[in-house]
């Protein structure tokens, strides 16, 4: 058992954002003085969504909802785009979603009392211009050729579901048709084969962050010797199950194909950020191994690929926890009982979930796995590829894993 914690003075901090500054004024009177609320500055900004937060801070127990509202105009209020917060009331991270390419918008974190509702400063950041849809186009035989750019998870007609999604709805991110698939980024030519990782964006499962957390990712570790795939899951109306099935089933397929890759079946790597993290901890806690699609639904029929491995020899958890969105688990005798694999923790000392890394990471550790630790001093949540030196990190790791194996 090894457990390492490495801590990094972050001078200048990135911050994965086009924001063009922040108003600090809250114009709107606090009805309860007992609590007061923050905004955290607005990462992960793509041309559709962002990310921001906030936290609480006095009598939380008199909060009833909290969470961030957003609009074109300065101070929005719950009566404009909103997401209502989950967990940690003293600590929180949403997501706004929904939004125009190009475009100027304020946010503020709130809180609501019985005596009204606290907001937090206004926060301005502007979108992303916009880009072309990169989904494929459904189809893919039930026999994936395994060398091809994308690759479909689940044969036409057989995909274990819980979730009967028959029209599109508010702002889901995939169609009713969407089949859940990954892409593929060979190794570059003339570097030595290390192993496969599997990349989980996150997106608090609204959404899939490809474009800070997904195939950037897996252009890196693609140039540094790893067989890489973006694991494009099922986000909402799908539970957050469901998306562990879909990485459940790319584990397997690269594993029967890994003569394909060149690589040895037992080093194969998930990663994954924020929601993706904890994707890729549902998945190693309860849908490793050979359990298949019938743990979920009845109907589904397992076929020859459920007869393989959705084993992992490691998991890096990017500002992402074992647990539930927004709460991480500290359940020690769960993480015993399923036997996870060695975990590594990045993440930054701004992030408002940076307290429950370092529980579940420790609570992981007192489970008997090995952990390593990187906290990034001054990082928020969110900053995705552009920090290169945890991806350096999780690639020592991992081939330190690898090499064992």
């Amino acid at each position: 058992m090894k457990r390492n914690i490495f801590l990094y003075s972050v001078l200048s901090l990135f911050t994965v954002t086009t924001a063009t500054g922040c108003d600090e004024r809250s114009d709107n009177p606090m009805p309860d003085s007992a609590i007061r609320v923050e905004t955290a500055e607005v990462t992960a900004i793509t041309s559709e969504n962002a990310i921001s937060g906030g936290r609480i801070i006095g009598e939380t127990q008199a909060v009833k909802e909290f969470g961030i509202c957003w609009a074109t105009t300065d101070n929005p209020t719950v009566s404009d785009n909103h997401n209502v917060g989950a967990g940690d009331a003293n600590s929180f991270v949403c997501y706004a979603t929904g939004l125009s390419a190009n475009t100027t918008y304020f946010v503020r974190a709130y809180a609501t009392t019985s005596a009204g509702t606290v907001y937090g400063q206004s926060r301005q950041f502007t979108t992303l211009a916009g880009s072309d849809d990169d989904t494929p186009p459904v189809g893919g035989d039930e026999e994936q050729n395994p060398l091809a750019p994308t690759i479909y998870l689940w044969p036409e007609g057989n995909m274990a579901k819980i979730t009967n999604y028959t029209g599109s709805q508010g702002s889901y991110q995939d169609p009713p048709s969407f089949r859940p698939y990954m892409n593929y980024f060979p190794v570059a030519e003339g570097t030595t084969v290390k192993g496969a990782v599997l990349v989980c964006a996150g997106g608090a499962f609204q959404f899939r962050s490809d474009r800070m957390e997904g195939t950037p990712v897996a252009q890196w570790f693609a140039r540094h010797g790893y067989q890489a795939f973006v694991v494009n899951y099922r986000v909402r109306p799908y539970t957050m199950e469901e998306g562990s099935l879909d990485l459940a089933r790319a584990i397997r397929f690269v594993r029967r194909h890994a003569s394909d890759y060149g690589i040895n079946p037992n080093d194969i790597a998930s990663v994954g950020f924020s929601a993706g993290g904890i994707l890729c901890g549902d998945e190693a806690l309860n849908f490793d191994e050979l359990v298949n699609g019938t743990a979920l639904a009845s109907d589904y029929r397992p076929d020859a690929l459920d007869e393989v491995s959705a084993n992992v020899c490691t998991i890096g958890m990017i500002y992402a926890f074992y647990g539930r969105l927004s709460v991480a688990s500290t359940d020690v005798e769960k993480f015993r009982a399923s036997k996870i694999p060695p975990t590594f923790f990045a993440y930054g000392t701004r992030d408002p979930f940076y307290r429950q890394f370092q529980a579940c990471a420790n609570a992981v550790h007192e489970a008997g796995v090995e952990v390593e630790e990187h906290e990034y001093e001054g990082m928020p949540h969110g900053f995705g590829y552009t920090h290169e030196e945890w991806m350096i990190s999780f690639d020592r790791w991992m081939t330190e894993i690898m090499s064992n194996n």
